[in-house]
């Protein structure tokens, strides 16, 4: 109304309408400007770098392949691990989407001495368990009160898991991970303070016919001394050179123990056949006498070679690669 002049009923009109809370509103001009207003998510802080977010998702998948590899052997059944997930977080939030039945593994960070929080889902770790106490894995595992011994076991199972990430981290940045403890309580699980910007990485663990998570939270206060490290930018370490990822895969795989096998030769017979046998039989098992034995690693052909001894002991000396290969 600006530039207007206004007669008295007009005045007493807008009085009146005051009174009563019906004045007109004003409209913005088309020339004035409109406020900018920016949210910001106070949950999720940007401490760590997009580089540097970047390296440690690439670490967390070649930790998921060198892990897969070492425990399948281990426990005899097919174990996959997939990063699903990373995003940065304050700790209270962070830790606040651990799935309630988890098992929390505080690790400790040398030469540092800083803590991060591995989690693992309690199915995942009793299945663990139970493989490693000589169960096929089919079996749905039956919610149950961890004794002493499936303490000792989970524990086992965890360190085994961090040793691969171990193995990785210190090619990276000198940086050796170890477990302190474990609980099944996650609300006393704590390694740094709420506000703490934390790197949040979730796993999906696939072992037994059932899926599960597996979350590591990574404080940044627990790597600031070694972050720059974790930069593409750092020309000394590059943990997506292929040659470097199979060194790493060997590394982490190559102290598994593995059954080794030395077979003559095989044959399928009938069962009433088999029963039938006495000594003194013979039996024929339709292979080359001149075709040596062949050597196993576990259920897979690798070599083959010539059975002799060595001083007192049977020996095989090997003369070459199974199926010719180089």
């Amino acid at each position: 109304m600006s530039g207007q002049v206004l007669s008295a009923d007009a005045i007493a009109a807008l009085v009146d309408a005051a009174k009563e809370g019906r004045l007109p509103e004003e409209q913005p001009g088309g020339n004035r400007r409109r406020s900018r207003v920016r949210t910001v998510d106070f949950t999720r802080p940007t401490k760590f770098s997009a580089d540097q977010e970047r390296r440690f998702k690439r670490s967390l998948d070649t930790f998921c392949r060198t892990a897969s590899a070492r425990l399948t052997a281990e426990l005899r059944v097919p174990l996959e691990l997939e990063l699903l997930s990373a995003a940065q977080l304050t700790w209270a939030n962070a830790h606040a989407q651990v799935p309630a039945k988890s098992l929390a593994a505080i690790i400790d960070t040398h030469p540092l001495g800083t803590r991060l929080l591995l989690s693992a889902e309690r199915n995942l770790v009793m299945t663990a368990i139970d493989l490693l106490l000589g169960a096929s894995g089919d079996d749905t595992v039956r919610e149950r009160r961890l004794t002493d011994i499936d303490w000792a076991l989970g524990r086992h199972f965890i360190e085994r898991l961090l040793s691969q990430l171990s193995v990785i981290w210190s090619d990276i940045a000198n940086v050796e991970l170890s477990v302190d403890s474990v609980d099944s309580h996650m609300e006393t699980a704590q390694a740094a303070p709420v506000s703490e910007p934390t790197l949040a990485m979730t796993m999906e663990a696939r072992l037994g016919g059932h899926s599960s998570t597996l979350t590591l939270l990574v404080p940044h206060q627990s790597i600031a001394a070694v972050a720059h490290r974790f930069s593409a930018r750092e020309d000394d370490h590059k943990v997506g050179d292929d040659g470097e990822q199979q060194d790493l895969l060997r590394r982490a795989v190559g102290r598994v123990d593995m059954t080794v096998r030395a077979e003559v030769a095989a044959v399928e017979m009938p069962l009433e056949d088999v029963l039938a046998l006495r000594p003194g039989d013979v039996l024929n098992l339709e292979a080359p006498a001149a075709g040596g034995v062949t050597i196993f690693a576990d259920q897979t052909p690798v070599l083959v070679g010539k059975p002799g001894r060595s001083g007192s002991r049977r020996a095989v000396q090997i003369t070459g690669n199974h199926g010719g290969r180089s």
